[in-house]
């Protein structure tokens, strides 16, 4: 059975850090676009970060999170992760990690096959 799993969410104060993590099971990360999103109460679902199916150094990240967010593969581990830094009161929200075989990088959510629960991530004072 394929299966996504989060976790490393948490509560952090505006500037903090935080890693999330992206295990999968069932199935290789290697020729699988993994997409990292979030979706906040009463907003859609957008994109944080996608790294490539098979070049772990071609990734994409979107405006918000630029400079700031850091998306990467471990092979062995078969896991991906998302190194939060600088985090802000609106990167607040339930995170989801994603994938699909369809594509080399994907950025839109109905580009992806499989999702994991999400994991919620809160950014306070």
């Amino acid at each position: 059975q394929l299966q996504l799993v989060e976790s490393g969410g948490g509560l952090v104060q505006p500037g903090g850090s935080l890693r999330l993590s992206c295990a999968a099971s069932g199935f290789n990360l290697d020729g699988y676009a993994i997409g990292w999103f979030r979706q906040a109460p009463g907003k859609a679902r957008e994109g944080v970060a996608v790294i490539h199916s098979r070049d772990g150094r071609r990734t994409f990240y979107f405006d918000s999170v630029k400079g700031r967010f850091t998306i990467s593969k471990d092979n062995a581990k078969n896991t991906v992760y998302l190194q939060m830094n600088s985090l802000k009161p609106e990167d607040t929200a339930v995170y989801y990690c994603a994938a699909t075989s369809d594509w080399e990088i994907a950025t839109m959510p109905h580009e992806y096959d499989y999702w994991g629960q999400g994991t919620q991530v809160t950014v306070s004072s």
